[in-house]
């Protein structure tokens, strides 16, 4: 290896070419390229010597002159809502990963939970020439799906699922999953519900959680206009203060509290301990996603299991199908299964 690479300093100019990589390798550019963007389709002893010519000579694809050709850059944007917390963190990892499979590269940004930012993302990552782009969840101005339609941009929807949605959609149903713990929450007496959740207005997860611990509560005959709802973004701090509010105010104080994500039941459970409540002893919480947090707190947390790598790995597939024109399913829904831990436990009397 230290010949070639010696070799390789003599007769390689500043800036190696494709044509240097093949002949250093022993294959034909045809074959580079494949091993570039395609790696897959090369067998492993080809693929590792020209992998390794082209990291002994520093070459690298002229990506500029590459797309102008192929009127396309293999560059895919993703717009997540936050990268301030691990809830979109294994997702995004696995999207990543996969999309690299099939030659791929991703770009990330991130919208703050604003639908006028994200607009404004997609226009910028469309100008910086993203191929197809995955969005997260189904709420943002009808002007954004305008937008993408005229310039018939390929899109995934993912972290969501509705069977009507009219886009394509790679993810779960967020109502029916809440709705399955908030039933297991009810069977083990809770009568007084409350709910900290991030604003529905702006997020239709958030949302459609909320809509499903009420649909669970209505069935049981409670009285869902006893349950409190407080709203607050996505925080440890804003879980604790918001928790502090509904324990505080409420006329009953709630048995359990239901939160809208793993990061805001952190927050509960702070909240309950500086009161000196224990859980689940007095007060039960609950989460939503199953991060690695839900399982280190103490008393672990009660949540659902959301399958962040499974959907991230299958919305990189369907961008990768809609890129290559090949037959993609309008919807696909994963399952979300309910994780029952110690910090839900028989209602308070």
């Amino acid at each position: 290896m230290a010949e070639r690479k010696g070799r390789a300093r003599t007769t390689i100019q500043s800036s190696p070419t494709l044509d240097d990589v093949a002949r250093l390798a022993g294959v034909s550019t045809a074959t580079v390229s494949r091993c570039l963007n395609s790696p897959q389709q090369v067998v492993e002893d080809t693929r590792e010597r020209v992998l390794a010519v082209v990291r002994e000579i520093g070459y690298a694809p002229n990506f500029g002159a590459r797309a102008l050709a192929a009127k396309r850059t293999n560059t895919i944007g993703a717009i997540i809502p936050t990268m301030e917390n691990a809830i979109f963190a294994r997702g995004l990892q696995a999207f990543q990963e996969e999309l690299g499979q099939h030659g791929f590269t991703l770009l990330v940004a991130s919208s703050s939970y604003r639908p006028d930012y994200e607009e404004e993302q997609i226009r910028t990552l469309l100008a910086r020439g993203a191929d197809a782009l995955l969005l997260i969840g189904f709420h943002r101005p009808s002007s954004a799906y305008a937008f993408l339609e005229r310039r018939g941009v390929p899109f995934v929807v993912s972290w969501a699922y509705r069977q009507d949605a009219q886009v394509r959609s790679v993810g779960f149903d967020n109502r029916i999953a809440m709705r399955a713990l908030a039933r297991r929450v009810v069977e083990f007496g809770h009568k007084r519900i409350a709910i900290v959740t991030a604003p529905c207005d702006v997020n239709d997860r958030a949302r459609e959680r909320v809509a499903g611990i009420l649909e669970a509560a209505s069935e049981v005959g409670l009285d869902i206009d006893a349950i409190r709802i407080e709203e607050t973004p996505y925080s440890i701090e804003n879980g604790a203060a918001a928790t502090h509010a509904v324990l505080s105010e409420s006329e009953q104080r709630p048995t359990v509290v239901m939160c809208g994500n793993d990061v805001l039941a952190v927050g509960a459970l702070r909240a309950a301990k500086s009161l000196g409540l224990h859980v689940p002893g007095d007060l039960s919480i609950t989460g939503f996603d199953d991060i690695e947090l839900a399982q280190i707190v103490e008393p672990c947390l009660t949540t659902v299991h959301v399958p962040h790598r499974e959907m991230g790995r299958q919305a990189a597939k369907a961008i990768s199908s809609l890129l290559r024109t090949e037959d993609v399913p309008q919807n696909q829904c994963l399952e979300a299964r309910v994780v029952l831990r110690e910090s839900l436990g028989p209602a308070a009397s």
